[in-house]
Protein backbone atom coordinates (compact mmCIF):
# COMPACT_ATOMS: atom_id res chain seq x y z
CA UNK A 1 0.00 0.00 0.00
CA UNK A 2 1.36 3.36 -0.64
CA UNK A 3 2.28 5.70 2.41
CA UNK A 4 -0.23 7.83 3.76
CA UNK A 5 0.71 11.29 3.28
CA UNK A 6 1.41 14.10 5.87
CA UNK A 7 -1.74 15.96 7.04
CA UNK A 8 -0.57 19.07 5.64
CA UNK A 9 -0.10 17.63 2.19
CA UNK A 10 -3.48 15.69 2.78
CA UNK A 11 -5.88 17.60 3.71
CA UNK A 12 -5.11 21.45 2.37
CA UNK A 13 -6.25 22.18 -1.59
CA UNK A 14 -2.91 23.83 -3.54
CA UNK A 15 -4.10 27.33 -3.43
CA UNK A 16 -5.53 27.20 0.60
CA UNK A 17 -3.54 29.61 2.27
CA UNK A 18 -1.41 28.10 4.78
CA UNK A 19 -0.80 30.01 7.86
CA UNK A 20 2.48 30.22 9.29
CA UNK A 21 2.29 28.18 12.96
CA UNK A 22 3.49 31.06 15.06
CA UNK A 23 3.90 30.23 19.22
CA UNK A 24 0.62 31.41 20.95
CA UNK A 25 2.03 33.89 22.93
CA UNK A 26 4.10 36.89 22.11
CA UNK A 27 5.98 38.59 25.27
CA UNK A 28 6.80 42.22 24.79
CA UNK A 29 9.76 44.26 26.57
CA UNK A 30 11.68 47.53 26.76
CA UNK A 31 13.30 47.63 29.69
CA UNK A 32 16.90 45.99 29.45
CA UNK A 33 16.57 43.53 32.55
CA UNK A 34 12.80 42.68 31.51
CA UNK A 35 14.51 41.59 28.30
CA UNK A 36 17.33 39.48 29.90
CA UNK A 37 14.57 37.64 32.12
CA UNK A 38 12.60 37.41 29.20
CA UNK A 39 15.16 35.55 27.19
CA UNK A 40 16.30 33.34 30.43
CA UNK A 41 12.63 32.39 30.62
CA UNK A 42 12.49 31.16 26.96
CA UNK A 43 15.29 29.08 27.45
CA UNK A 44 13.69 27.18 30.51
CA UNK A 45 10.44 27.22 28.86
CA UNK A 46 11.35 26.54 25.10
CA UNK A 47 10.17 27.97 21.83
CA UNK A 48 6.71 28.41 23.33
CA UNK A 49 6.38 32.03 23.07
CA UNK A 50 8.21 34.60 21.00
CA UNK A 51 9.75 37.63 22.20
CA UNK A 52 9.22 41.38 20.62
CA UNK A 53 11.75 43.39 22.21
CA UNK A 54 10.44 47.48 21.86
CA UNK A 55 12.21 50.26 20.30
CA UNK A 56 8.47 52.12 20.11
CA UNK A 57 7.36 52.25 23.51
CA UNK A 58 10.18 50.49 25.11
CA UNK A 59 12.92 53.16 24.30
CA UNK A 60 13.99 56.31 25.69
CA UNK A 61 13.60 59.56 23.75
CA UNK A 62 16.67 60.40 22.29
CA UNK A 63 18.18 57.25 23.48
CA UNK A 64 16.45 54.86 20.02
CA UNK A 65 19.55 54.23 18.34
CA UNK A 66 21.06 53.16 21.68
CA UNK A 67 17.99 50.87 22.89
CA UNK A 68 18.69 49.19 19.42
CA UNK A 69 22.10 48.08 19.73
CA UNK A 70 21.17 46.67 22.77
CA UNK A 71 18.23 44.90 20.68
CA UNK A 72 20.62 43.60 18.46
CA UNK A 73 22.83 42.36 20.65
CA UNK A 74 20.84 40.89 22.64
CA UNK A 75 18.78 38.97 19.04
CA UNK A 76 22.27 37.87 18.10
CA UNK A 77 23.79 36.51 21.56
CA UNK A 78 23.72 32.97 23.13
CA UNK A 79 20.49 33.37 25.62
CA UNK A 80 18.80 33.65 22.07
CA UNK A 81 18.24 29.92 21.53
CA UNK A 82 15.50 29.30 19.33
CA UNK A 83 15.82 32.29 16.88
CA UNK A 84 12.26 33.72 18.32
CA UNK A 85 13.37 36.93 18.96
CA UNK A 86 11.54 40.05 16.70
CA UNK A 87 11.52 43.74 16.79
CA UNK A 88 9.44 46.66 17.42
CA UNK A 89 10.26 49.94 15.41
CA UNK A 90 8.86 53.10 15.16
CA UNK A 91 5.48 53.80 12.81
CA UNK A 92 6.21 54.43 9.44
CA UNK A 93 6.31 58.01 9.40
CA UNK A 94 8.52 58.47 12.41
CA UNK A 95 11.98 60.58 11.85
CA UNK A 96 13.89 57.54 12.64
CA UNK A 97 12.12 54.94 11.11
CA UNK A 98 14.61 53.70 8.11
CA UNK A 99 17.26 54.55 10.31
CA UNK A 100 16.03 51.69 13.05
CA UNK A 101 14.89 49.42 10.42
CA UNK A 102 18.34 49.81 8.68
CA UNK A 103 20.31 49.35 11.61
CA UNK A 104 18.49 46.43 13.30
CA UNK A 105 18.95 44.79 9.58
CA UNK A 106 22.30 45.45 9.27
CA UNK A 107 23.09 44.03 12.45
CA UNK A 108 20.55 41.30 13.07
CA UNK A 109 18.58 40.88 9.85
CA UNK A 110 20.08 37.22 9.89
CA UNK A 111 18.43 36.07 12.44
CA UNK A 112 15.12 38.37 12.62
CA UNK A 113 11.68 35.99 12.53
CA UNK A 114 9.86 39.13 11.99
CA UNK A 115 9.84 42.89 12.45
CA UNK A 116 6.65 44.71 14.23
CA UNK A 117 5.18 47.87 12.32
CA UNK A 118 2.98 50.12 14.96
CA UNK A 119 -0.06 52.54 14.54
CA UNK A 120 -0.47 51.17 10.41
CA UNK A 121 -3.40 53.08 9.08
CA UNK A 122 -3.82 51.28 6.05
CA UNK A 123 -1.88 49.68 3.03
CA UNK A 124 0.24 51.97 1.84
CA UNK A 125 2.20 52.02 5.48
CA UNK A 126 2.58 48.29 4.75
CA UNK A 127 4.17 48.87 1.58
CA UNK A 128 6.33 51.70 2.80
CA UNK A 129 7.30 49.77 5.65
CA UNK A 130 7.92 46.40 3.20
CA UNK A 131 10.18 48.50 1.24
CA UNK A 132 11.93 50.20 3.53
CA UNK A 133 12.94 46.65 5.05
CA UNK A 134 13.78 45.22 1.68
CA UNK A 135 15.85 48.15 0.63
CA UNK A 136 18.13 47.80 3.67
CA UNK A 137 18.13 43.84 3.01
CA UNK A 138 19.67 43.97 -0.37
CA UNK A 139 22.11 46.87 0.93
CA UNK A 140 23.50 44.90 3.67
CA UNK A 141 23.72 41.13 1.79
CA UNK A 142 20.62 40.29 3.72
CA UNK A 143 19.57 37.64 1.19
CA UNK A 144 15.96 36.46 3.10
CA UNK A 145 12.29 37.95 3.18
CA UNK A 146 11.73 39.52 6.67
CA UNK A 147 8.05 38.80 7.56
CA UNK A 148 6.21 41.86 8.97
CA UNK A 149 3.75 41.70 11.77
CA UNK A 150 1.45 44.85 11.80
CA UNK A 151 -0.30 46.40 14.94
CA UNK A 152 -4.51 47.52 14.28
CA UNK A 153 -4.49 50.59 16.12
CA UNK A 154 -6.13 53.22 14.37
CA UNK A 155 -9.82 53.56 11.81
CA UNK A 156 -7.85 53.99 9.05
CA UNK A 157 -6.42 50.18 9.52
CA UNK A 158 -9.81 48.54 10.56
CA UNK A 159 -11.09 50.13 7.47
CA UNK A 160 -8.69 48.44 5.16
CA UNK A 161 -7.93 45.03 7.44
CA UNK A 162 -9.03 42.66 4.73
CA UNK A 163 -6.24 44.14 2.49
CA UNK A 164 -3.85 44.47 5.14
CA UNK A 165 -4.28 40.35 6.08
CA UNK A 166 -4.13 39.65 2.30
CA UNK A 167 -0.65 41.77 2.23
CA UNK A 168 2.10 39.19 1.07
CA UNK A 169 4.88 40.62 3.80
CA UNK A 170 2.39 40.59 6.35
CA UNK A 171 2.53 37.18 8.79
CA UNK A 172 0.19 38.54 11.84
CA UNK A 173 -1.86 41.58 12.76
CA UNK A 174 -1.99 42.20 16.61
CA UNK A 175 -5.49 44.72 17.83
CA UNK A 176 -3.94 47.36 19.67
CA UNK A 177 -6.61 47.81 22.42
CA UNK A 178 -5.74 51.14 24.19
CA UNK A 179 -4.81 53.77 20.99
CA UNK A 180 -8.47 52.02 19.48
CA UNK A 181 -10.47 53.00 22.45
CA UNK A 182 -7.95 56.30 22.66
CA UNK A 183 -8.58 57.34 19.10
CA UNK A 184 -12.99 57.50 19.92
CA UNK A 185 -11.92 60.77 21.62
CA UNK A 186 -13.64 59.52 24.73
CA UNK A 187 -17.00 57.82 23.61
CA UNK A 188 -15.82 54.32 24.16
CA UNK A 189 -15.05 54.65 28.29
CA UNK A 190 -12.34 53.82 29.97
CA UNK A 191 -14.19 50.43 31.45
CA UNK A 192 -13.40 49.42 27.84
CA UNK A 193 -9.98 49.11 28.28
CA UNK A 194 -10.29 46.35 31.25
CA UNK A 195 -10.06 43.10 31.75
CA UNK A 196 -13.28 42.70 31.54
CA UNK A 197 -14.67 45.65 29.55
CA UNK A 198 -12.87 44.82 26.41
CA UNK A 199 -15.03 41.73 25.83
CA UNK A 200 -17.86 43.51 26.23
CA UNK A 201 -17.88 46.83 24.46
CA UNK A 202 -19.74 46.36 20.91
CA UNK A 203 -16.93 48.69 19.03
CA UNK A 204 -14.10 46.59 20.60
CA UNK A 205 -15.34 43.31 19.69
CA UNK A 206 -16.39 43.92 16.58
CA UNK A 207 -12.97 45.46 15.84
CA UNK A 208 -11.54 41.83 17.10
CA UNK A 209 -14.02 40.04 14.75
CA UNK A 210 -13.04 41.80 12.06
CA UNK A 211 -9.33 41.91 12.41
CA UNK A 212 -9.87 37.78 13.61
CA UNK A 213 -11.89 37.04 10.45
CA UNK A 214 -9.69 38.59 7.83
CA UNK A 215 -6.82 36.66 9.43
CA UNK A 216 -8.30 33.44 9.01
CA UNK A 217 -9.15 34.44 5.69
CA UNK A 218 -5.80 34.93 4.40
CA UNK A 219 -3.72 32.91 6.22
CA UNK A 220 -2.21 35.10 8.97
CA UNK A 221 -2.29 34.78 12.79
CA UNK A 222 -4.60 37.13 14.74
CA UNK A 223 -3.11 38.59 17.93
CA UNK A 224 -4.88 39.43 21.01
CA UNK A 225 -4.56 42.42 23.00
CA UNK A 226 -3.38 42.81 26.09
CA UNK A 227 -4.52 42.72 29.64
CA UNK A 228 -2.89 45.52 31.94
CA UNK A 229 -3.83 44.24 34.95
CA UNK A 230 -0.86 41.77 34.73
CA UNK A 231 -1.08 40.86 38.74
CA UNK A 232 -4.42 39.37 38.03
CA UNK A 233 -3.65 35.68 36.62
CA UNK A 234 -6.94 34.66 37.01
CA UNK A 235 -8.68 36.83 35.12
CA UNK A 236 -6.01 36.75 32.37
CA UNK A 237 -6.73 33.57 31.98
CA UNK A 238 -10.18 33.90 31.63
CA UNK A 239 -9.71 36.67 28.49
CA UNK A 240 -7.15 34.09 26.99
CA UNK A 241 -9.94 31.42 26.81
CA UNK A 242 -12.30 33.99 25.62
CA UNK A 243 -9.47 35.32 22.53
CA UNK A 244 -9.25 31.57 21.26
CA UNK A 245 -12.64 30.14 22.40
CA UNK A 246 -15.21 32.70 21.45
CA UNK A 247 -13.06 35.33 19.42
CA UNK A 248 -10.77 33.37 17.71
CA UNK A 249 -7.34 34.68 17.95
CA UNK A 250 -4.42 31.96 17.85
CA UNK A 251 -1.92 34.51 19.48
CA UNK A 252 -1.75 36.93 22.28
CA UNK A 253 0.24 39.51 23.69
CA UNK A 254 2.06 39.43 26.98
CA UNK A 255 3.45 42.81 28.92
CA UNK A 256 5.07 40.65 32.05
CA UNK A 257 6.92 37.65 32.51
CA UNK A 258 3.84 36.41 34.79
CA UNK A 259 1.33 36.52 31.85
CA UNK A 260 3.53 33.70 29.57
CA UNK A 261 2.57 30.59 31.42
CA UNK A 262 -1.18 31.72 31.86
CA UNK A 263 -1.63 32.62 27.69
CA UNK A 264 0.35 29.31 26.99
CA UNK A 265 -1.49 27.53 28.98
CA UNK A 266 -5.37 28.97 28.23
CA UNK A 267 -3.96 28.55 23.92
CA UNK A 268 -3.14 25.04 24.49
CA UNK A 269 -6.21 22.37 23.89
CA UNK A 270 -7.32 20.41 26.65
CA UNK A 271 -6.06 15.81 27.03
CA UNK A 272 -9.33 14.97 26.19
CA UNK A 273 -9.16 17.67 22.69
CA UNK A 274 -5.88 16.39 22.14
CA UNK A 275 -7.06 12.83 22.52
CA UNK A 276 -9.78 12.64 20.68
CA UNK A 277 -7.72 14.46 17.55
CA UNK A 278 -5.10 11.66 17.86
CA UNK A 279 -7.64 8.88 17.78
CA UNK A 280 -9.68 10.67 14.62
CA UNK A 281 -6.23 11.56 12.59
CA UNK A 282 -4.23 7.76 13.37
CA UNK A 283 -7.83 6.32 12.23
CA UNK A 284 -8.11 8.33 9.01
CA UNK A 285 -4.30 8.37 7.82
CA UNK A 286 -4.37 4.95 8.22
CA UNK A 287 -7.46 4.86 5.85
CA UNK A 288 -5.88 6.84 3.39
CA UNK A 289 -7.85 9.79 4.19
CA UNK A 290 -10.68 8.90 3.14
CA UNK A 291 -14.07 9.48 5.36
CA UNK A 292 -14.02 7.51 8.53
CA UNK A 293 -16.38 6.43 11.39
CA UNK A 294 -15.36 7.00 15.04
CA UNK A 295 -17.27 6.74 17.94
CA UNK A 296 -20.75 6.22 15.61
CA UNK A 297 -19.57 9.69 14.07
CA UNK A 298 -18.87 10.46 10.85
CA UNK A 299 -15.74 12.18 9.41
CA UNK A 300 -14.02 13.15 6.64
CA UNK A 301 -11.32 16.01 5.14
CA UNK A 302 -13.73 19.17 6.67
CA UNK A 303 -12.93 17.67 10.52
CA UNK A 304 -9.88 16.14 10.08
CA UNK A 305 -8.53 19.95 9.11
CA UNK A 306 -9.82 20.86 12.03
CA UNK A 307 -8.24 18.18 14.64
CA UNK A 308 -4.90 18.31 12.68
CA UNK A 309 -4.79 22.11 14.18
CA UNK A 310 -5.98 20.75 17.19
CA UNK A 311 -2.77 18.89 17.12
CA UNK A 312 -0.67 21.58 16.14
CA UNK A 313 -1.45 23.79 19.02
CA UNK A 314 -0.56 20.96 21.29
CA UNK A 315 2.82 20.38 19.44
CA UNK A 316 3.58 24.47 19.60
CA UNK A 317 2.02 24.93 23.26
CA UNK A 318 4.89 21.85 24.16
CA UNK A 319 2.08 19.61 25.37
CA UNK A 320 3.66 16.08 25.49
CA UNK A 321 2.14 13.75 22.72
CA UNK A 322 2.39 9.70 22.06
CA UNK A 323 5.40 8.90 20.27
CA UNK A 324 3.40 7.49 17.16
CA UNK A 325 1.38 11.17 16.80
CA UNK A 326 5.19 12.65 17.25
CA UNK A 327 6.81 10.01 14.73
CA UNK A 328 3.65 10.46 12.01
CA UNK A 329 3.21 13.83 12.14
CA UNK A 330 6.42 15.76 13.94
CA UNK A 331 9.30 14.14 12.57
CA UNK A 332 11.54 15.74 10.34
Amino acid sequence: MTPSPHPQDALFDPGEPAATALPVCDHYAGVEVRMRKSLELQSELGPVFDITLDAEDGAPVGGEMDHVELMVELINGPTNRYGRVGARVKPVDHPLFADLVDLIVKKAGARLPYLMIPKVRGVADVDRAAAAVDHACQRHGIDRVIPLHTLAETHGALRQIDAIAAHARVQSISFGLMDFVSAHRGAIPQSAMSVHGQFEHPLVVRAKLDIAAACHAHGKTPSHCVVTEFKDTQALAAAANKAIRILGYTRMWSIHPAQIQPIVDAFAPTVAEVDHAVEILLQAQDAQWAPIRHQDTLHDRASYRYFWHVLERAHGTGQPLPAEVTRRFFSP
